[in-house]
């Protein structure tokens, strides 16, 4: 089957063009097909007027009772909200920044099911407001870092995940947390494609899980979550690099076994199980040292595990810090 090269990447005016051209490079060399398919199959990725217009693609619903963390980052800029909701990584809308705001109007996050299973006593398939309505909502301010060595401060909202945990009531023989994104072929067009092994796959360790740090995301600024953000749920734990963060959860499992992520899966000499921010080895291809704060022009340092090790460092003592790349 003919397929057609991957359209030349745009790179914007933040993110350096050697950036780009290393990702353009590894898609290649994993044979991503991100193109369609020659012979007049039009593009997966096609958006119209209409789609833009659809729920999850500009500001959502305005969220209530949402009360402020003692557990938020401070003293740091927040970056905007139209750099939050237009420069993202969502391979299920596309393969570049500016894909996911604008294809992520074909998702549909309500209705919206939650499927818990695994070693855990309350199983079962859970609508979201069942899943959510339980638990205050927290604003986190929250530093974000990308393993391509870009970075954002984000508000956040969302629900501990040791308390939705602790809720299902794991058995003794859990021993890691997999969340598995929706598998919708129709809303989610990058899933047409054979760019990832869908659905995407993600794994903590319960003590990872556990973690007063980790939430489940639904919303930031207050409002609900964007499509292009992950709506309806998303994972966050700060210490870790952003594809770690997986979005529009729709099951989660208590395993005994350690879950391969999905970009585990598909470059395990570049991206790890554990993928925690270590400015002290460098990915493959490039340093992790420095950062571009997406909003500002200049390069910062890379704070080892974010700027949270003392929250979180206790979690890895013995173990071989190269692996928690």
């Amino acid at each position: 089957m003919l397929i057609r090269k991957a359209p030349d990447l745009r790179f914007s005016d933040i993110t350096p063009k050697s950036l780009y051209l290393r990702r353009r490079e590894f898609l290649k060399a994993a044979g991503i097909a991100v193109g369609a398919a020659a012979a007049g199959v039009a593009s997966p990725f096609a958006t119209d007027a209409a789609a833009q217009q659809k729920q999850g693609t500009g500001h959502g619903g305005k969220l209530a009772n949402v009360k402020k963390s003692p557990l938020s980052t401070t003293g740091e800029k927040l970056t905007s909200w139209d750099d939050i909701t237009s420069y993202n990584n969502f391979y299920e809308f596309g393969p570049y920044k500016e894909d996911p705001k604008e294809n992520a109007g074909t998702l549909k996050p309500r209705p919206w099911t939650i499927q818990i299973d695994g070693f855990v006593e309350k199983k079962g398939t859970f609508g979201f407001e069942e899943f959510t309505h339980p638990y205050p909502l927290e604003e986190r301010v929250y530093r974000m870092r990308c393993v391509e060595a870009w970075s954002m401060v984000i508000p956040w909202v969302g629900i501990p995940l040791k308390d939705i945990i602790a809720a299902y009531k794991p058995t003794s023989q859990a021993k890691y947390v997999e969340f598995v994104t929706a598998f919708n072929p129709a809303q989610m067009p990058g899933q047409r494609t054979r760019m990832l092994p869908w659905p995407y796959v993600e794994g903590l360790r319960m003590d990872e899980a556990m973690n007063p740090l980790a939430i489940l995301a639904v919303g930031l600024y207050e409002e609900e979550l964007p499509n292009q953000d992950g709506a309806p749920i998303r994972l966050v734990t700060p210490w870790k690099y952003g594809f770690k963060g997986i979005k529009s959860i729709s099951k989660i499992r208590f395993v005994d076994y350690q879950p391969k992520n999905t970009w585990q899966v598909m470059t395990p000499h570049g991206y790890g199980s554990y993928a925690n921010v270590n400015p002290n080895v460098a990915h493959p291809r490039w340093s992790q040292a420095t950062e571009r704060r997406i909003g500002t022009f200049f390069r910062q340092k890379t704070l080892p595990f974010n700027g949270y090790a003392d929250q979180v460092a206790s979690l890895y003592s013995g173990m071989d810090p190269k692996k928690l790349y």
